[in-house]
């Protein structure tokens, strides 16, 4: 299975992630564990599935 690293501003914010959906203007993401977390005014700009990262911009309101 591949887990991956939620990263925004070059930093990594929640890892495990099995589970990713856009709302609107935010993101929520779900662990492998079950542990949920959203992400307001982001959107996704990268997934890479070799090296685990979902990459995340914030939307400017």
């Amino acid at each position: 299975m591949c887990e991956f690293k939620v990263i925004l501003n070059g930093e990594i914010l929640f890892k495990d992630v099995v589970y990713a959906k856009t709302d609107g203007d935010n993101v929520i993401v779900k662990s492998v564990l079950g542990e949920a977390k959203e992400f307001k005014n982001c959107k996704i700009t990268e997934v890479n599935v070799n090296t685990t990262k979902l990459v995340l911009t914030a939307v400017k309101t």
